[in-house]
């Protein structure tokens, strides 16, 4: 019952907000709330919600503190270069733009940490898909991809906890899995090609490139109709290119995120916040300090030292204000989610059940059957419940056929693609939040290109012999 009940709740959660009859806040809170009743366990949920609440918060403090970190070196100028240095080879080209972001995301994912990633990538490339009108869908599934893939890094988490879970070396799951990784990696690239000449042919291109000249003439742009279609409308160049349109302005100001002459700017400071960022980035792969700390402090002095005057500190924390709401906000409400999901028992019957299903003639083949459990088992479980719950028994039933347990470990990497994308992860939240895309567009759109990258994944590991 409980095994049937988790999966109807993980259902209905995704389908509310795919269809968008609720809120995500809302669904993770209310559905939860109402399955925990259904299963008998009403007056436990207080009890689930403060465990669950416990377990995030510390990855809700360092949400909260790496916005407002991050948020200031946009306000100081820190990514402008980064940001026209795109431009450049971007050329005004949708294709360009797209395989732009999966590179930025990839590189940016060498830090380890998927929240960073997509709020260095989202401030970085959010102007420039905002003023070609592309589809931020396209930028938030490819970036959560790129990053799904790159996230299987020794101290990006799931390695270590397959290391750990069957405890056998860091070194030697990873290492051999590269060029599986790679492959993936590589999938990810020519999605983001394919998807970036079906935006080249949405909005067009020669006409998007003159937008972004500097010239102050008038032009024909081709816009998005209403209906689908694309009619032609009268504009400056230089308003397309220079500042957005005033109902774009008003929407967001992050599109004067360029703007040479904009009041928050510290150039004078400009290699403090970078040599700054780069000593916080080591300290998180270093692990010198708990990571919510160092961004607190990242932040503490971030502000102190660009922003001395008490009241221009008080207006960078409300101008990032929202963001930060937003994500803990969400941060929040899906530990009521994962409270009542874990604390009721559902997790453990799903994998138990889904473990059970596997027919005993697969035995010899564990390693590839992990590799196909790893899709949903990491959509709908955290990294720490399948790794460190299911694997063990996955392993088990795979060493009784002569498996090894490094081979079920690389196998488990698999799913990392699909699982950034999972409404459980806290990231994914950072980056929808970021792009204001509603987390049902963000699902619907990327779930089905990050399983494909995931099975590219698995096959180039059978391919190669390292699964």
């Amino acid at each position: 019952m409980l095994t049937v009940l988790g999966f109807a709740m993980i259902a209905t959660f995704l389908v509310l907000i795919m269809m968008k009859k609720m809120s995500p806040i809302a669904a993770l809170v209310l559905i939860p709330a109402l399955f925990c009743v259904i299963v008998g366990q009403g007056a436990q949920l207080g009890d689930y919600v403060i465990e669950g609440v416990g377990t995030l918060a510390p990855t809700a403090a360092m949400l909260m503190f790496a916005i407002v970190y991050f948020g200031v070196m946009i306000d100081v100028g820190l990514f402008d270069p980064i940001v026209r240095g795109i431009l450049r080879f971007c050329k005004a080209d949708p294709m360009r733009v797209v395989v732009g972001t999966a590179l930025l995301a990839a590189v940016v994912s060498l830090d380890g940490d998927g929240s960073t990633t997509f709020m260095i990538t989202v401030s970085a490339m959010y102007p420039l898909y905002k003023r070609l009108k592309m589809s931020l869908v396209v930028m938030t599934g490819v970036a959560a991809t790129a990053n799904g893939v790159m996230n299987t890094l020794p101290w990006g988490g799931p390695t270590a906890r397959a290391a750990t879970a069957l405890k056998v070396d860091a070194g030697d799951v990873f290492v051999p899995m590269i060029p599986a990784l790679a492959a993936g990696l590589v999938c990810v690239l020519v999605l983001a090609f394919v998807l970036g000449l079906r935006e080249r042919r949405r909005v067009g291109y020669l006409s998007l490139e003159k937008a972004l000249e500097p010239e102050n003439e008038t032009e024909t742009v081709l816009v998005e109709a209403g209906g689908g279609g694309r009619v032609p409308q009268t504009e400056t160049a230089g308003g397309a290119g220079g500042t957005p349109a005033d109902g774009d302005e008003a929407e967001d100001e992050r599109l004067q995120g360029l703007d040479p002459n904009r009041p928050t700017l510290r150039p004078k400071l400009y290699w403090f916040n970078a040599g700054l960022t780069l000593l916080l980035l080591a300290a998180m792969i270093m692990e010198l300090l708990p990571i919510p700390v160092l961004f607190l402090l990242g932040a503490a002095l971030a502000l102190t030292v660009n922003f001395p005057s008490m009241a221009d500190q008080k207006a960078r924390i409300a101008a990032h204000a929202d963001n930060v709401l937003n994500v803990s906000g969400m941060v929040f409400a899906a530990a009521v989610f994962t409270g009542v999901l874990t604390g009721t028992g559902m997790v453990e019957h799903m994998a138990d059940w889904l473990v059970g299903a596997v027919p005993e003639g697969m035995g010899p083949h564990m390693a590839l059957v992990t590799g196909l459990l790893s899709l949903p088992l990491t959509y709908f479980m955290s990294n720490d419940g399948f790794y460190f719950g299911v694997l063990p028994v996955l392993a088990e039933a795979g060493a009784a056929h002569g498996v090894s347990p490094l081979e079920i470990a690389r196998a488990s990497l698999v799913g990392q693609a699909l699982h950034m994308s999972s409404p459980l992860v806290p990231a994914v939240y950072v980056l929808v939040g970021m792009a204001r895309v509603e987390f049902g567009d963000h699902t619907r759109f990327t779930v089905k290109w990050a399983a494909l990258t995931s099975l590219v994944v698995l096959a180039a590991g059978l391919l190669f012999g390292i699964i």
